[in-house]
């Protein structure tokens, strides 16, 4: 049972770097993501800055050991998965750049956003004008 709940949070936590990542594109479908995208990416940022690991990583290895196994080892979630999640060599500065990377993609969604919502109520703006010029 132990080892399907490690299984389960090391998918959780890859969802969740997929989500810090690349999230903003959901905003695109359903703007109301944003409050759940927002807080994530700011998090993943944090941890990435700040050198920390993320709560995840020592519950799934805390399941591996009550498993009676050592992380990482053995299964297909962990064997594909876990270098995606943690990469071989993992410095300050890769994680420095890991984290630069996901907010500089958010910032350009978010942008991108921003400047098309801002274009269409500008538009918006300027149609209700005419209209009521007409009258």
């Amino acid at each position: 049972m132990y080892n399907l709940l490690a299984d389960a949070v090391i998918v959780i936590h890859f969802l969740f770097i997929l989500f810090v990542a690349a999230g903003g594109l959901l905003v695109f479908l359903r703007p109301r993501m944003a409050w759940l995208h927002l807080p994530a990416a700011c998090w993943g940022a944090f941890i990435e800055f700040a050198g920390w690991i993320c709560p995840l990583t020592p519950l799934e290895n805390h399941l591996r050991r009550l498993a009676g196994e050592r992380p990482y080892t053995g299964d297909f979630v962990v064997q594909y998965l876990v270098l995606v999640v943690y990469p071989a060599g993992l410095t300050p500065l890769t994680q420095y750049i890991l984290g630069g990377l996901a907010v500089a993609v958010n910032l350009l969604i978010y942008g991108w956003i921003l400047h098309r919502r801002f274009r269409e109520s500008r538009n918006r703006l300027a149609g209700g004008r005419r209209e009521s010029e007409r009258c």
